[in-house]
Formats: C-alpha cells, structure tokens, sequence
C-alpha cells in the first residue's frame, strides 16, 4: 500500500520559512505524480503544487514564487519549500499522489497523508 507521512508543520511569524517532507513508500507506479494540498479552517482542500517525474512542477498561482516543491527520489522523499509565509497560509498540508488529470484538485491526489499543520502569525 501507498503511505505519506507529512512532517515539518509549526508555527511561524509572517515572512518567515518552513521545510515540509513528505516520506514516501510503497509501490508507487512510474506514471503517478505528487502534490501538495492545504485545507484551511471552515475552507476546502486546495491544491497547492504538482510534480511530474520528480522534475517537471506545477504551481497554483498564489504559491509560485514563494513555494518550491521537490523529490528526492533517493530517500523517496517530497518537499515543499514554503518562504515569506503570510496568516493566509495557515492549514493543514497534506502531501498526495496518484494520476494525472484535467482537474487541478484532484490530479496527483489519489492517496493522501495525514496532514501537518502550518500556524502563520502576524
């Protein structure tokens, strides 16, 4: 079975940075992407990023710039930098993976980790 692990979560005053890891394992077939959703409190889950063959990265445009992800496909492990961190960030993050798709909230996101929450203060 496919697990995700997300760990890195904290609290953080604005303009600040955070490292979530994501720990991969399973079989994770070839074709599958990764990604990395955040759900806010009383709002729905969201996509944040996608990567492609560990390389090829997707953004939804309210993160480009300032989250980076990646795989390091070494430790099976997927990352998403997070800088200049604002209050609006704060949520859960989830790290996902599965198929492609059209929809941008639910290509990569077949299987789901626990989440990790991420507090940005003022």
């Amino acid at each position: 079975q496919v697990q995700l692990v997300e760990s890195g979560g904290g609290a953080v005053q604005a303009g600040g940075s955070l490292r979530l890891s994501c720990a991969v394992s399973g079989d994770i077939p070839s074709s599958y992407c990764m990604g990395w959703s955040r759900q806010a409190p009383g709002k729905q889950r969201e996509a944040l990023a996608a990567i492609y063959n560990g390389e090829t990265t997707m953004y939804r445009p309210s993160a480009k710039g300032r989250f980076t992800i990646s795989l390091d496909s070494a430790k099976n492990i997927l990352y998403l930098q997070m800088n200049a961190l604002k209050p609006e960030d704060t949520a859960v993050y989830y790290c996902s993976t599965g198929e492609d798709g059209t929809s941008w909230e639910t290509m990569c996101r077949d299987y789901w980790g626990q989440g990790t929450q991420v507090s940005v203060s003022s």
